[in-house]
């Protein structure tokens, strides 16, 4: 019943990966959604999506400027972030062992199930991915290197406005990135972004995207993937896959959405000019072959309740 999904749909949008906040160096797990608007809350989910968790790193994992009221709790470092993450990672290691070991043999009770320790295990095997919260080119390198350590591939930097001074070592792993396209000044840790970010990390050969961080950009993502033209002289089709195919890559769905081929999923916006325009509005979205936004119907609507 959020108006904000409407909203969503007004703007173009078709599917969204939600994730929560960034208080915890590892946190919750994310939920991959289309705006079906109208139905119930598992009616939004897509089927099929792989599944995935929110990480973070920076101040708000170590509570920089909360206050003393807050700074309570471990860790109160950035190396104190990296040490959860490794003992974390190692302790599901362990976990993956001792099921492996029961399960080969069968002797004695099985081990007690952990569910943080299983949606760790997930990651370790591939069957999870990460999206990790992040600004400075020292944490994303930390990360890079952890994820190398022990064997996976992060589906997405997000936000990381400091991708450009590292985006070789990126690369260099796979890891997509999902940042901003010209917000930078808005705290210490973001006192080095450039507006050049995300067609810098592009060149570099970082599978990158736009990302939105509030309900209001959200349905405004294709005037951000417009500003791509002015920072970096990307093409036409470059910065409308920073909104179209390449998060749809991320959140490892892009063999159903993200571009318009015989066999996927039929999600595509109709607008009334180039869709790169702060002008441009979506005309109709439809998902799955289905209408849920029509402007002039809207329109309609509106005259109605005002009548």
């Amino acid at each position: 019943t959020d108006i904000n999904i409407y909203r969503q749909l007004a703007g173009g949008v078709t599917t969204a990966l939600q994730l929560h906040g960034s208080a915890n160096p590892m946190g919750g797990q994310s939920e991959t959604v289309k705006w079906r608007w109208g139905s119930d809350a598992a009616g939004l989910k897509f089927d099929g999506a792989k599944p995935g968790v929110k990480f973070a790193l920076g101040e708000n994992v170590k509570q920089a400027n909360w206050g003393d009221a807050f700074t309570t709790r471990y860790p109160q470092s950035r190396l104190g972030v990296e040490q959860i993450m490794l003992d974390r990672f190692n302790a599901a290691r362990d976990y993956i062992a001792r099921q492996d070991a029961w399960s080969k043999n069968k002797r004695g009770p099985a081990p007690r199930r952990d569910l943080r320790l299983e949606a760790l295990a997930e990651i370790l095997r591939g069957e999870r991915v990460v999206h990790i919260h992040s600004y400075r080119q020292d944490e994303i390198l930390m990360f890079a290197r952890l994820a190398k350590q022990y064997g996976f591939t992060p589906a997405t930097f997000t936000h990381i406005l400091e991708g450009y001074k590292v985006a070789d070592a990126l690369a260099g792993i796979e890891a997509g990135a999902s940042t901003f396209s010209d917000w930078w000044a808005i705290k210490m840790v973001v006192y080095d972004a450039i507006p050049y970010n995300a067609s810098i990390m592009m060149r570099a050969g970082v599978l990158t995207s736009l990302n939105s961080d509030s309900d209001e950009m959200a349905r405004r993502l294709n005037a951000e993937a417009g500003k791509l033209r002015k920072y970096g002289r990307l093409t036409d089709e470059e910065a409308l896959a920073t909104v179209t195919i390449n998060p749809a890559k991320q959140i490892r769905v892009g063999d159903r959405i993200g571009s318009l081929e015989p066999g996927k999923d039929a999600d595509f916006v109709l607008w009334n000019m180039h869709p790169l325009s702060s002008m441009a509005r979506a005309e109709q979205t439809w998902i799955e072959g289905r209408k849920y936004f029509d402007r002039g119907e809207d329109a309609q609507l509106q005259r109605a309740v005002v009548a």
